[in-house]
């Protein structure tokens, strides 16, 4: 009893540390800061947008930012700050999604190849090699190419290349628990490796998992837009920032808010993420509050 209740007080002063570094960190508070407004303006999308992205209006086509229409509009008329409220729920659900499905899939592999070894680990790993060896955003336009353009086949392109990225990282990470003292204590215990793995292992590899998903959210981001920019992505009239850009790469003399806003859109949401994920990894690093 009195040492659950020491273990419960403890991991309350850990988290609570966790927090106030995390919060003195300005890399962190920017991050947080920039994707909770791109986060809020793709909610409220759902509800209200200044303007109707499904309806042109061609008498407002290639009009300047103003007070009327704050980032202008394209050349069918249609408002790119509405456009781009649509559009970021459209990137964030793409990205998401993916990164759920690398994680759901690639920490196990991982796991379960750092308590196998043996050929599992392998196999598993030159499985790896074999995805690695082919470029993101190729793999994701190849498999796009085949299996048609879509939001629903981008989600599955990105999240096939989060797989081995996750996997691996698990593996590592799992492996280097493996040798521990308090695993080896678990294992004389007569504790399977399946339980080792869920209630020792993976727990402590964790902080790790949550900062590499930061990343690789940030990376679907970039990988929705190149889909969308080459048409292998959302397809019309469902606004995405990579068809923005591809749109308006052919207005830049006359309308370069086309291409401005959606190019500002997708580098801050980006750089939110990255820099939120940097004061993840101090925040949660053992070495900063003193574990071994």
């Amino acid at each position: 009893m009195t040492v659950t209740s020491s273990n419960t007080k403890e991991q309350s002063t850990i988290a609570r540390s966790t927090w106030q570094r995390a919060l003195a960190s300005r890399s962190f508070v920017i991050g947080v800061s920039i994707t909770l407004l791109i986060v809020v303006l793709a909610l409220l999308s759902f509800v209200w947008t200044p303007y109707d992205v499904a309806k042109l209006v061609i008498t407002n086509r290639l009009k300047a930012p103003s007070t009327e229409f704050w980032f202008g509009t394209d050349h069918f008329g249609r408002d790119i700050f509405s456009m781009i409220m649509v559009g970021a729920r459209n990137s964030i659900a793409v990205a998401l999604v993916a990164v759920a499905i690398g994680m759901c899939i690639g920490i196990p592999l991982g796991a379960w190849a750092a308590a196998k070894r043996g050929w599992i680990d392998d196999v598993l790993m030159r499985a790896n090699d074999l995805v690695f060896a082919f470029p993101s955003i190729l793999s994701a336009v190849m498999i796009t190419a085949i299996f048609g353009p879509g939001a629903i086949n981008a989600i599955i392109a990105i999240g096939i290349f989060n797989i081995p990225v996750f996997a691996r990282l698990t593996r590592g990470a799992a492996l280097s628990l493996w040798s521990r003292e308090y695993i080896l204590a678990a294992r004389v215990c007569g504790k399977s490796p399946a339980r080792i793995t869920v209630e020792h292992i993976l727990p402590n590899i964790t902080n790790l998992l949550i900062v590499q998903g930061t990343i690789q959210f940030s990376l679907g981001i970039l990988a929705e837009a190149g889909l969308s920019y080459v048409g292998l992505g959302a397809q019309p009239p469902l606004p995405s920032w990579g068809r923005m850009l591809f749109e308006a790469q052919t207005m830049m003399a006359i309308g370069p808010h086309m291409a401005i806003f959606p190019g500002i859109a997708i580098i801050l949401t980006v750089l939110g993420l990255n820099l939120m994920g940097d004061g993840l990894r101090d925040a949660l690093d053992p070495k900063l509050r003193g574990e071994n």
